[in-house]
């Protein structure tokens, strides 16, 4: 089947409740929603089924993980085939006893299950203590190749790592989505927040532009203090940008919608010929980029 000239994308900016078989009833409401609008790729925000628990450590939160493929993706297959559209769902996988994943859910429009990414990079942060419960991903960086076009997908801390962005472009990705769930220390955002927000979105930008490719960011909206104390604002902002690094689609800061936009397939092609990175990279010359630090 020959790849559609153009294809509309759709990120689902949305709250995450207590409930996580409300968060998902919602989600597929804005798949359902998303699909009506013609969108025929879309992608949730991280860990949508759940608040972010990973702000404590409680051995607790495991029992909220899921094999995958399983229930979720099991019904989330239902909704792609039923609305014919991709969708990029991340959840908190049990791989078994004591071993788990941040893990996104790659669906094609037919139902079937794709593949699946691993979050690569695991921070731990000021309630952002991922490494308590997710094991590093061990699937590399990959793409897809869908009845759109091939997508890659890469998770949260991931897309502050150009190594990660290159890598998924080589394998053929012309878009990469990133399920996302980052915000503001509410004490902090008064003096840090706009340039840690402008920092979020100049890297991923420039992702877009280094690789020839669009970058799809999705972000959760809305105050999680699932645990007490503070918290964390997530900053919305969803955005989807070309190639060229220019934003074409952009969520607000405080508000539940779907950010949507076409993506023109050529436009990877042209930018990729015209601004040849990939052509002119020294890959004679990277020794030790493989490793930590160089003397």
């Amino acid at each position: 089947m020959a790849k559609p000239d153009t294809t509309k994308i759709a990120l689902i900016q949305m709250r995450c409740a207590a409930e996580p078989e409300r968060n998902f009833a919602r989600a597929v409401e804005f798949i359902r929603d998303a699909a009506k609008k013609h969108a025929q790729i879309v992608c949730l925000p991280e860990l949508f089924r759940l608040q972010y628990f990973c702000q404590t450590e409680d051995h607790k939160n495991f029992e909220l993980a899921e094999e995958i493929p399983g229930r979720s993706t099991s019904a989330l297959g239902d909704v792609a085939r039923e609305n014919g559209v991709v969708i990029i769902a991340s959840l908190f996988e049990k791989r078994s006893a004591g071993l788990y994943h941040n893990t996104a859910a790659i669906i094609d429009a037919s139902g079937k299950l794709l593949g699946k990414y691993r979050k690569m990079h695991i921070p731990d942060d000021p309630l952002y203590h991922e490494k308590f419960y997710f094991a590093p991903g061990d699937l590399g960086f990959q793409a897809w190749q869908t009845a759109q076009g091939k997508i890659g997908v890469c998770v949260c801390w991931d897309q502050w790592y150009p190594e990660a962005a290159r890598l998924t472009a080589l394998r053929g990705a012309e878009i990469i989505f990133y399920p996302t769930a980052i915000g503001w220390h509410p004490s902090e955002k008064k003096e840090f927040g706009a340039a840690q927000y402008s920092a979020w979105e100049t890297i991923q930008r420039s992702h877009a532009i280094a690789n020839g490719c669009y970058v799809a960011a999705a972000n959760r909206v809305g105050h999680e203090a699932p645990a007490g104390g503070e918290g964390i604002e997530f900053w919305g902002q969803s955005f989807i940008c070309g190639p060229d690094g220019e934003i074409i689609a952009k969520g607000s800061v405080d508000r539940e919608e779907i950010v949507i936009a076409d993506v023109e397939w050529d436009r990877v092609n042209e930018h990729r010929t015209h601004w040849p990175f990939l052509r002119d990279r020294r890959v004679d010359a990277y020794a030790g980029i493989e490793q930590r630090l160089l003397d």
